[in-house]
């Protein structure tokens, strides 16, 4: 058995070092390609700015997280500058930076669980807008693509023409200042973490992905022992949560409004063209979810859309806990949200077949256990004996169904560091409680 187990040891030893080698060859490869390719200005945010000042172009921004598959393909035809966006982008002074080092938490704010994030802006870093949207842990095909990506570069032109005209709708495109200047500073990363990447070194452990950096706000507002706010639980929400399916092929034109929903209620159709939302011109989903996330508990959005050629206006009303209806489980910043509260339990809705076959009616709680985590803090679960395939049926005797998402949120504004909650576990045909510490 020892032998077998230190031979399990040695695969996953060996694995990760081979993908840990992989990410190594990845980063550096990209460096060694596009920054001699010397279309992109790389990794040196400042030159970038200075050019867009002496040629009076607006900048293009791109943030990539190199490993991450998702986006990839969206990724690769801009950066290759496919031929359907060339001239568009050679209208841009176009910077491409691959880490979060260093990286002004006033100036770029975005949905930092994303793996590829583009901000078109003017030399004295006024925003234009965001590009960048993600609901999928890989698929990205209902949230970006290239033809919507060149209508928002076109869109950002447009406002560049404009400048500085239209400054004044243009402020709230930019958030209030960050109480950390720059990543590396927030408490969790002191001492770890430098301002650039050390391509001298391992540069992969160098880097702060920007998955982290939402990470390490989360931890922030964990620390203080205070319920997490819904804004935090579930930053920039989709539009879907409210019913607004957009087209990803389009700068912010309504695919199709779900019925019942709060934007059916307030009047949206499909084929409606959002131009502006709370006064801000619209380039983008990125752009409307900039505007979800600033939103209040309970808000009224002044909306412009174009209908049928003919400009209306619409109230997007957004009740009390309409965010919850964001789904955040596939954010990788979820991963740590598992830990505090799941001790490192992936969950998921029981199948409908599954539950009719234990007989557990459809208004009570059955989260099936996909995955328990086995090392360190994410191990927590596994040392409180919870194992796969266990179907968590109560939460300290209250047995309300709740998604694994609402469930974490749950759990996060209403429990505190080291409380500990009781778990009634459906293992087989038996039933058991387990003890689960929060962190």
């Amino acid at each position: 058995m020892k032998t077998m187990t230190l031979a399990v040891l040695l695969i996953l030893v060996s694995t990760t070092a081979m993908l840990a080698a992989d990410r190594e060859t990845k980063v550096r490869g990209d460096k060694q390609r596009v920054e001699g390719d010397g279309y992109w200005i790389y990794n040196d945010l400042p030159n970038g700015i200075e050019r867009a000042k002496e040629s009076k172009k607006p900048l293009l921004v791109v943030f990539r997280c190199i490993p991450c598959e998702a986006c990839a393909q969206l990724d690769e035809d801009v950066v290759q500058r496919d031929p359907r966006i060339r001239e568009l982008l050679d209208k841009f002074v176009c910077v491409r930076i691959v880490h979060a080092n260093g990286m002004d938490l006033s100036q770029f704010q975005f949905d930092y669980d994303q793996s590829w994030a583009a901000f078109f802006l003017n030399a004295d870093m006024t925003i234009y807008g965001r590009y960048g949207t993600r609901s999928h842990q890989t698929e990205s095909k209902d949230d970006v693509s290239l033809e919507g990506f060149s209508k928002a570069i076109s869109g950002a032109l447009e406002l560049h023409a404009r400048f500085p005209n239209n400054k004044a709708a243009l402020t709230a495109k930019r958030g209030p200042t960050s109480d950390v200047k720059v990543p590396e500073q927030f408490p969790s990363f002191k001492g770890k973490y430098g301002a650039k990447l050390d391509y001298e070194g391992k540069v992969v452990q160098s880097c702060i992905h920007c998955h982290q950096v939402g990470e390490a706000l989360r931890f922030v507002a964990r620390s203080t022992e205070k319920p997490i706010s819904d804004k935090v639980l579930y930053p920039y929400p989709n539009p879907k949560a409210l019913g607004l399916i957009l087209d990803p092929k389009e700068k912010a034109k309504v695919k199709q409004v779900t019925a019942g929903s709060a934007a059916e209620q307030s009047g949206f159709r499909a084929d409606d063209e959002l131009v502006t939302l709370s006064g801000q011109p619209l380039l983008s989903i990125a752009d409307v979810q900039w505007v979800l996330h600033h939103a209040s508990e309970t808000d009224k959005l002044k909306a412009e859309v174009l209908r049928d050629g003919q400009k209306q206006s619409l109230t997007l009303m957004l009740a009390k806990g309409w965010r919850q209806r964001d789904d955040i489980s596939w954010r990788a910043t979820s991963w740590d949200l598992r830990r505090m509260t799941l001790g490192g339990l992936r969950l998921e809705s029981l199948p409908e077949d599954l539950r009719r076959e234990r007989k557990l009616p459809n208004d009570q709680l059955a989260l099936l256990v996909k995955h328990v985590g086995q090392y360190n803090d994410h191990a927590v679960a596994k040392r409180a004996g919870f194992l796969k395939d266990d179907v968590l049926i109560a939460i300290d005797g209250d047995r309300s169904p709740l998604t694994e998402s609402g469930l974490i949120a749950k759990l996060l504004q209403t429990k505190r560091p080291s409380d500990l909650i009781k778990v009634t576990v459906l293992r087989g045909s038996k039933t058991l409680e387990l003890p689960l510490a929060q962190q």
